[in-house]
């Protein structure tokens, strides 16, 4: 097997076969070429040598554009609210308040109890964070099954809305947010 180089590295014929098809693939049918005088030659699908699929070809199989990652949300000062979240009804009428705030601190009220902790970095970071994901602008103002009976009604305030739910509704961020805040109330 006879090596070919790309970019400085070795390769045998299949790979630097595969590197072709790999970047045909990403050039796809816009994969155009140019004669050595600069005018067009017709676009190839490179990969096959053929010209292009008519534009009613299947789908392109690239992944869908990932989601932008998570990052904590900024602090403004020692006495922001990030989060206030409220837990009512059940059939005990339970009633408990939990708020993050930015100095990284923890209050809470259960039965007319207050108390207050502090977070380490590592959690502060963690509930600032889940309050930065943005699957939480596709969340509905209001999720509550108005057939079920003594579920719990949670009432959120962050950054500006107010989100209310019971948990009728699948909703993976918001889930993870009210589990991470749900820790930090008295048992």
């Amino acid at each position: 097997m006879t090596p070919s180089t790309a970019g400085g590295a070795v390769f045998g014929r299949r790979t630097a076969g595969a590197v072709v098809m790999v970047v045909a693939a990403v050039l796809g049918p816009a994969g155009c070429s140019f004669e050595g005088d600069g005018s067009a030659v017709e676009p190839t699908d490179a990969a096959a040598g053929s010209p292009p699929a008519a534009s009613g070809s299947a789908p392109s199989s690239a992944p869908p554009p990932a989601s932008p990652a998570p990052s904590p949300v900024p602090v403004t000062g020692p006495d922001q609210k990030l989060v206030t979240m409220e837990v009512t009804g059940g059939f005990a009428g339970v009633h408990q308040e939990v708020t993050l705030r930015g100095d990284g601190t923890i209050h809470t009220a259960d039965k007319g109890e207050r108390t207050v902790r502090r977070t380490d970095t590592a959690q502060f970071t963690e509930l600032r964070t889940l309050l930065g994901d943005p699957a939480l602008d596709d969340v509905a103002d209001l999720t509550k099954n108005t057939e079920a009976a003594d579920l719990f009604q949670y009432t959120l305030r962050f950054d500006g809305r107010t989100v209310m739910t019971d948990r009728s509704t699948d909703e993976p961020a918001l889930g993870r947010l009210i589990d991470a805040l749900r820790a930090w109330l008295p048992k």
